[in-house]
C-alpha cells in the first residue's frame, strides 16, 4: 500500500456516507478540523506528527529554515501526487466513489504541510489562532483574498496567527469553505479528465499533476504568508 492509501484509509470510515449519500452533505467542518487533528498529531505508520517532522527536516537543512520549507512543500507535493494516482485509476465508472477519498487524502496532506511551515516559522500549532491560520491558508490566496475583501474573513492567515483572541465559531466557519473549496476543486479536477479516463492511466496522470500542482500553490502561499514569528 502506498503512502496516499494509508492517508485516505485512515479518514475513509469518516466518509463512508458521503459516498453513498453525496458528496457535499458529508463534507462538514468537524470533518476539516478532524482532518487538521490528524494532520498535527500524525497517521502511523505512514506520516510522524508535524511537528516531529519540521524538526526533522530543519536537521536536515543544517538549520536553514528556508531550505527546509522547500523540502517540506516538495515532500507533501509528492505525497499530494502520488495519492491523486491512486484515487483516480480506473476510469469514469468509479469517479463518484473516489471524491471523498480524494477529498479525505488533499485535506490531510495540505494541512499538513501548512502545519510544519507555520512550526519552522514560530508558531504554535496547538494554538487556535494559528489552527484558524493553518485552516484560512488551506483556501488558497485568490479565495482568502476575496473573503477578506467581503468582510467575511478578519484577516489573512498571518493575521489570523498573530492577532488577538478569535471568535471559537470562525475557525468552524473557515473549516467549512475548506471542505467546499476541497470539493471544488476535485470535482474540477474531474471534469478536465474525463475524456482522458477513458484511459486509467491517462486519468491517473491527470489526478496527479493537480493535486500536485494544488499542493505546490498552497505551499508557496503559506510560505509567503507565516513569516517569522518575534522571540519573546
Amino acid at each position: 500500500m502506498g503512502i496516499g492509501s494509508k492517508l485516505t484509509s485512515t479518514l475513509t470510515p469518516k466518509l463512508a456516507g458521503v459516498a453513498l449519500n453525496g458528496a457535499a452533505p458529508g463534507l462538514t467542518s468537524n470533518f476539516v478540523r478532524e482532518a487538521l487533528d490528524r494532520a498535527v498529531r500524525g497517521v502511523p505508520p505512514a506520516l510522524p506528527p508535524a511537528a516531529f517532522t519540521a524538526w526533522k527536516v530543519k536537521r536536515e537543512a543544517d538549520g536553514d529554515v528556508k531550505r527546509a520549507i522547500h523540502d517540506v512543500i516538495e515532500r507533501h507535493v509528492r505525497y499530494a501526487g502520488a495519492q491523486g494516482f491512486v484515487t483516480n485509476l480506473g476510469g469514469i465508472v468509479t469517479a463518484a466513489v473516489t471524491i471523498p477519498t480524494n477529498v479525505s487524502g488533499l485535506a490531510l496532506i495540505q494541512s499538513r504541510m501548512i502545519a510544519c511551515i507555520a512550526d519552522l516559522r514560530g508558531h504554535d500549532m496547538h494554538d487556535p489562532r494559528v489552527r484558524a491560520a493553518i485552516l484560512a491558508a488551506l483556501l488558497g490566496e485568490d479565495q482568502v483574498r476575496t473573503l477578506v475583501k467581503s468582510k467575511k474573513l478578519p484577516g489573512t492567515p498571518i493575521q489570523l496567527a498573530t492577532g488577538g483572541a478569535l471568535d471559537p465559531q470562525l475557525e468552524k466557519e473557515i473549516a467549512g469553505r475548506v471542505a467546499n473549496e476541497l470539493l471544488t476543486r476535485v470535482t474540477g479536477k474531474k471534469v478536465v479528465g474525463t475524456v482522458a479516463r477513458k484511459v486509467p492511466i491517462a486519468g491517473g496522470m491527470v489526478g496527479l499533476c493537480a493535486d500536485g500542482y494544488a499542493t505546490w500553490k498552497l505551499g508557496r502561499y503559506a510560505d509567503s504568508e507565516f513569516r517569522p514569528r518575534a522571540k519573546r
